[in-house]
């Protein structure tokens, strides 16, 4: 059920692209059925900014033209999903370790647009990790300066360093991504902020302020929500 909501969303999401539009692709499962409805409608004189290699491929195998931040002054949309989608559009991003490119393309966005299955949005922010990147260089000294900030927060659990199958989990840029079960976080903004002062942490999975509107897939068909 999961899936077809999600491609609910992206189809939704990719018929808000016009032609000649600079468009910010988004990393995930739901940004891919976005990026494919977007192929599938064959719209002239776009160019897209990926926010991952993997987003990149899969673009350039659909024939999709790519550009890069540096190219482009603006981007008029960007669509992308979330981890969590919380109370005025809060989300947490960077569950596919893109949060740093993603943080960026957002940022340079007129609008962004997040697209998510129902089951991603929830009353407070927190049940999902949140995802911290990282300098590689000394990041266990880093995780001891995030694990006092967590504290000062009021949550218990320390970070902790991803691994999959293959070892340590390395961002596009070459980071390292700390995971911290917070459970429920009562001040996004203070987190936010906090974390950012941390000499090593390159940048976090909250967005905030940052979602101009969401297209959820649901059982039913699709819901847009506003901050």
């Amino acid at each position: 059920m999961s899936d077809l909501q999600k491609r609910l969303a992206g189809e939704a999401a990719a018929l808000r692209v016009e032609p000649g539009m600079v468009v910010g692709l988004g990393t995930g499962s739901t940004a891919a059925w976005f990026v494919k409805a977007l192929a599938a409608r064959g719209l002239t004189d776009l160019r897209c900014v990926p926010t991952s290699e993997k987003t990149a491929d899969l673009a350039r195998e659909l024939g999709l033209p790519l550009t890069t931040l540096e190219d482009v002054s603006r981007i008029d949309l960007t669509v992308d999903g979330a981890d969590e989608v919380g109370p005025g559009l809060a989300l947490i991003k960077g569950g596919g370790a893109a949060l740093l490119r993603e943080k960026l393309v957002w940022e340079a966005s007129d609008r962004c647009l997040v697209i998510a299955d129902a089951a991603k949005v929830v009353p407070v922010l927190g049940a999902f990790p949140l995802p911290i990147e990282v300098v590689a260089f000394g990041h266990k000294a880093t995780a001891n300066r995030i694990m006092d900030v967590l504290i000062d927060h009021e949550i218990a659990m320390p970070a902790r360093l991803r691994q999959a199958d293959r070892g340590v989990v390395r961002t596009d840029g070459g980071n390292v991504i700390y995971d911290a079960k917070c459970q429920a976080i009562h001040d996004p903004v203070r987190l936010a902020d906090d974390l950012k002062l941390i000499t090593g942490v390159v940048e976090h999975g909250l967005f905030l302020d940052l979602a101009d509107e969401a297209i959820i897939g649901g059982a039913d068909g699709v819901e847009l929500l506003t901050p």
